[in-house]
């Protein structure tokens, strides 16, 4: 395709922003899900990988809060135990295909403990034979790294080595008719405070927009999936939910356009309901230009993954645990979420 599809790209956003819904990552690589597998002693095969996401993508009724979910390459191509490719299956649910299509953040060259994600070589035929697939959305993650050495990072080659290939990458997404969602994460290792982490979050997404701008990258058919802004994991001050709603959302309306369509969030290592209570509190507060709404992983597939333990005969109550999130999520999209709520389901 040589020219977007400005009509399916407006109905993609549109469908993607669907009230009290958000999206399922289940984009992880090989060796992510091996480390994952790992923890509950199920092995990791091809065939695992599949019915473990297969009973996520099959979850009856968790259409009704997930709009999307993001795949992996392997993922994209596989089907379900009746032999329905995982793509059209979702599609006849009203669930949107994406798929991840970077290659992973490698070191960046002269810049120590900085990281530059790759993946843009041979990426617009890698595009249009995954639209053919069935995705309509992609997405494409930077690291972003904390740190107080010599020298403190990020440093400004970094920020705008990452803020260039998102803009490349989401320009070929959009002429390929793709939406896409540009993720740069400001990684919460180290001992940062909160303050700090609001000032880098603040240049990354400054960083970024600049690029996106250059790049002629239509703010319209654009998805930020980004972090929230927290203290740092070694940090002795860890910012309340309340605080971290108020730098997070103060952060955003500096920075992102409110033509973009909706703001999605990652988890970032935060527990289950930890990420909920950090969602509603922001989906909660009043004149937001964007709607907001989830992009987790963990936080919406612990449970399931814990409850399945590698066996089919599991697969059910697996399918109960990871609906039960997705519901306590879109709730909390729509800031309607409370933690008494858990409890009844418990």
């Amino acid at each position: 395709m040589e020219f977007m599809d400005k009509h399916l790209l407006s109905k993609t956003a549109a469908a993607m922003v669907a009230k009290g819904k958000g999206l399922l990552a289940a984009d992880e690589s090989s060796g992510t899900c091996e480390t994952r597998f790992k923890t509950i002693g199920a092995a990791c095969t091809e065939d695992s990988r599949r019915e473990y996401r297969g009973l996520l993508i099959t979850a009856p009724g968790a259409e009704q809060f997930i709009s999307g979910v993001i795949l992996y390459d392997e993922t994209i191509r596989q089907k379900t135990a009746d032999g329905v490719p995982f793509p059209d299956y979702m599609a006849r649910k009203g669930v949107i295909p994406g798929i991840k299509v970077d290659t992973g953040a490698k070191n960046l060259a002269l810049c120590p403990g900085e990281k530059v994600t790759e993946g843009l070589d041979g990426l617009r035929e890698r595009l249009a034979a995954y639209f053919k697939l069935g995705a309509r959305f992609a997405k494409w993650r930077a690291v972003i790294t904390i740190g107080e050495g010599e020298v403190a990072i990020p440093t400004h080659a970094c920020l705008y080595a990452n803020a260039h290939a998102l803009a490349r990458y989401a320009a070929l997404c959009q002429e390929a008719s793709i939406v896409p969602i540009i993720e740069p994460e400001v990684l919460l290792d180290g001992a940062h405070t909160v303050e700090r982490a609001e000032e880098v979050t603040e240049a990354a997404l400054r960083a970024t927009y600049a690029a996106m701008a250059a790049h002629n990258v239509s703010v319209e058919h654009l998805i930020l999936k980004t972090s929230m802004v927290v203290s740092g994991k070694e940090c002795a001050r860890q910012a309340p939910v309340d605080e971290v709603a108020e730098r997070t959302i103060r952060v955003l309306k500096r920075t992102v356009p409110a033509a973009q369509p909706v703001i999605v969030f990652l988890s970032g290592g935060k527990s289950d309901e930890a990420a909920t209570a950090h969602l509603n509190a922001m989906a909660a507060m009043q004149g937001l230009p964007w709607p907001l709404t989830f992009s987790y992983s963990r936080a919406l597939q612990n449970p399931s993954l814990k409850a399945w333990r590698g066996q089919a005969s599991n697969a059910a109550a697996a399918q109960k645990a990871f609906h039960h999130r997705a519901q306590m999520n879109g709730l909390a999209a729509q800031g309607k979420w409370r933690a008494e709520l858990e409890k009844q389901a418990a």
